[in-house]
């Protein structure tokens, strides 16, 4: 692994309101109010806790299943993904994490952590002490709030990705993962029009839950009509006219899928 570490930041201990969160679901379209949120976020973070700052590259792990756990990272920039493997050694990516995201709060309740945390291109990734971490939250409200308001956001996080596998068709299952990347992206004062996957077809549908011959025939659907395209760089390359768009497909799906679901 080849990571590059940055000078320590010093806590400040200064006064700091509460940020507010907001839900990254389809049905939230502030992106202002999230990228707030998050640069809310981590400016408190800075000022409480000591921050060692980490650059990472694509394929760079910031911890692997089974080590001992004594930080959360923090993304500062990047994306990454975090990876289960099974004893049979099939991996299994089971999420995805963009700037203002956390990492690592798998390890707390074992003491190790319970997945591979994976850079899929150049990162700034913060490390946090846990140990640290509680005791600063300990006299700081608006940190102890911040971390449980993460925490809460983590569990969210999985319930609706349990619930698009559980409801979603496979052709709207692929549009909410595009509709996801995209709102996180804009959610971050990022370009969404013409998004890059850091992610082949097959491990789109790892994640997802399908089959890669799966994917692709449901992105020949969503292409045909005309709510995603592609360019001439490379099939990685996905055009999102309106995102809006993705949403209202995504919704219609809902009723059918849900229905199939009790049959």
């Amino acid at each position: 692994m080849t990571t590059s570490t940055h000078t320590s930041t010093q806590p400040t201990h200064l006064p700091f309101a509460v940020p507010v969160m907001a839900d990254l679901d389809w049905r939230n379209t502030d992106t202002s109010g999230v990228s707030e949120r998050i640069a809310s976020s981590l400016r408190l973070l800075q000022q409480a806790v000591t921050i060692q700052r980490r650059l990472v590259h694509a394929g760079d792990k910031i911890y692997e299943s089974g080590q001992p756990f004594k930080y959360l990272y923090v993304l500062n920039s990047g994306i990454f993904k975090t990876i289960n493997a099974s004893q049979d050694g099939r991996e299994q990516v089971v999420g995805l994490h963009f700037k203002g995201d956390w990492l690592g709060f798998d390890g707390i309740a074992r003491g190790r952590y319970g997945c591979d945390a994976v850079a899929m291109d150049t990162a700034e990734v913060w490390c946090v002490s846990y140990a640290s971490l509680c005791q600063a939250a300990a006299t700081q409200p608006a940190l102890m709030a911040l971390l449980h308001e993460t925490m809460s956001r983590e569990i969210t996080r999985d319930r609706d990705s349990l619930l698009s596998l559980c409801t979603l068709s496979a052709d709207a299952r692929v549009a909410d993962f595009l509709r996801y990347w995209a709102e996180s992206l804009a959610q971050r004062g990022l370009r969404t029009d013409q998004i890059t996957l850091r992610m082949t077809r097959a491990e789109i549908g790892n994640y997802l839950g399908m089959t890669l011959e799966t994917v692709s025939r449901a992105l020949t659907r969503l292409a045909s009509k005309s709510l995603i395209g592609f360019t001439a760089k490379g099939r990685r390359d996905i055009l999102i006219p309106d995102v809006t768009q993705l949403v209202a497909f995504i919704e219609s799906s809902l009723p059918a899928a849900r229905m199939a679901t009790l049959q």
